[in-house]
């Protein structure tokens, strides 16, 4: 039996081999039923997140990620849909990370034909971002193939190429935060603030269907609260149905300040060593955050002015986009900004463009912090600059980030003895150290948090977007305050929202 068919509730739960205690069966989803809800991504796992609604005969899909992870497991799951590509109405993107928008051009190149809802801020950065994707596409198509000529096989296409990327972004439709709109007859759709990245959402759907009203909730990526920069998730919503993310279920962040003082002795302590400071970190969001502290600990002379690259064109670019949109920023950072100190803008960054520019970075020999993308270190400059840098023990490699399963950076915070790079084993000398508290994702007690305030009508629960320790554990948290039906459903798996689970 899957790890998702239980009933979790506050007197019977039993989540995988976590908890030994009573199961109940969920009913599975019967055929036929108008509304319903199936999830095609992002389940047992936090990459590839889509979520299915159909409803009043039209079918609404929250988000379009790419998975990531094992290459060959995520290159198929990313060619499949589990539906219909062209039976789509409406996409409604809960932010900009590829994760949730990178399979945008592929639903497009297989049939879409509708309109992606969006908030401005996301619409913009998913301009720059899927285009980019879809350069990653290529190149890595071209790498696969140039390996499958050498066995005789056959070529093989690219997910999608910068056409279908443009074609993507041509349907977009930009709605501002805390507007009530309309997607198809009887399903109206809010934006709330969810304190993630710049322009990420949550989703509030109100379905009424056969003179039944029910609000669906979609939290996408939650952001934490009393965060620089964005502004804290938004708590208004009073959900029937909840669809919650769980990446740090059963987990806690860090402190802030404790994140500053470890950010500090670690640019310390390699500047001692002669060494240079390697941050993987995501070109949206995870990039500017870095920024934003280095810039403090600059200002407070805390540690030396050396040297910061951002190197990847997609971090410059959505930096630009973040310099757009003051209307999302917090009181901290305008509080800065009025200060005369920019985050985006100090002394010693320098943003590198070309590839030239890029490779010379690797010829210096001082000390230096280096930050770029991707931030899972599966694609893009950073594994150039890893496989340049990770065998010097002067160096330093800093995780800032969440590693999920099977990724290169998943092997490099495990400290493995050697790690493959463009398919080559390096020895792992470099120091590695991990500052969780730069996580843009709630953590366990910021997740309970929130429901606390908004939970007070729930009466179902999809816990998505975690691995299953993450999910398992905040599922057993949100059962001993409320009782709802709480699922986490498998990959295909559905749910009849106001039904049974």
């Amino acid at each position: 039996m899957s790890i998702t068919e239980y009933c979790v509730c506050r007197f019977c739960f039993r989540l995988h081999s976590f908890f030994e205690v009573n199961i109940v069966a969920f009913e599975k989803n019967s055929e036929g039923v108008a509304l319903k809800l199936t999830f095609h991504g992002a389940a047992g796992t936090v990459t590839g997140s889509q979520h299915l609604l159909e409803a009043n005969g039209k079918k609404i899909l929250l988000d379009c990620g790419l998975f990531q992870g094992r290459r060959q497991e995520s290159e198929r799951l990313n060619r499949e849909y589990g539906f219909e590509p062209a039976s789509v109405d409406a996409v409604i993107l809960s932010h900009a990370h590829i994760d949730h928008s990178g399979k945008l051009p592929g639903l497009v190149k297989n049939g879409f034909r509708g309109v992606v809802y969006a908030t401005a801020a996301t619409r913009d950065l998913a301009a720059i971002m899927l285009p980019d994707s879809a350069h990653i596409q290529k190149a890595d198509t071209e790498y696969i193939n140039r390996k499958r000529a050498k066995e005789g096989l056959e070529p093989v296409e690219p997910l999608y190429d910068l056409e279908d990327a443009l074609e993507a972004i041509e349907k977009f439709v930009s709605l501002p935060y805390g507007l009530s709109f309309q997607v198809a007859p009887g399903i109206m759709v809010r934006f709330l603030e969810a304190g993630h990245i710049l322009g990420s959402s949550q989703v509030e759907l109100t379905v009424e269907e056969n003179g039944k009203k029910q609000v669906i909730l979609f939290t996408g990526d939650l952001g934490r609260f009393d965060r620089p920069i964005l502004r804290n998730p938004d708590l208004t919503s009073r959900p029937d149905v909840l669809i919650t993310e769980s990446t740090y279920g059963g987990r806690n962040h860090d402190p802030q300040e404790k994140s500053l003082l470890d950010l500090e002795k670690v640019v310390n302590d390699t500047v001692k060593r002669r060494g240079k400071i390697i941050i993987p970190a995501f070109s949206v969001g995870r990039t500017q955050e870095v920024l934003y502290f280095l810039n403090l600990l600059f200002i407070a002379e805390r540690i030396p002015r050396i040297p910061v690259f951002v190197d990847s064109p997609l971090s410059f670019n959505a930096t630009e986009v973040f310099k757009l949109h003051p209307e999302v920023y917090d009181s901290e950072l305008r509080d800065l900004l009025y200060a005369g100190h920019s985050p985006f803008d100090f002394e010693n960054l320098h943003f590198v463009q070309s590839v030239s520019e890029s490779k010379a970075i690797n010829t210096m020999h001082e000390p230096m912090i280096v930050l770029s993308a991707s931030g899972m270190c599966e694609n893009g400059r950073i594994r150039h600059h890893l496989k340049n840098n990770i065998t010097d023990p002067a160096n330093t490699i800093v995780l800032v980030g969440y590693m999920a399963e099977n990724t290169l950076g998943r092997r490099i915070r495990e400290r493995r003895t050697t790690v493959n790079i463009f398919g080559v084993p390096y020895p792992l000398n470099a120091a590695v150290e991990n500052i969780d508290g730069f996580s843009a994702h709630a953590d366990s007690d910021g997740l309970i948090r929130y429901f606390k305030a908004i939970g007070e009508n729930v009466r179902q629960i999809a816990v998505v977007h975690g691995e299953p320790e993450g999910s398992g554990a905040l599922a057993e948290s949100l059962g001993a305050l409320t009782d709802a039906q709480i699922v986490i459903p498998a990959p295909g798996e559905s749910i009849t929202p106001g039904g049974t689970i």
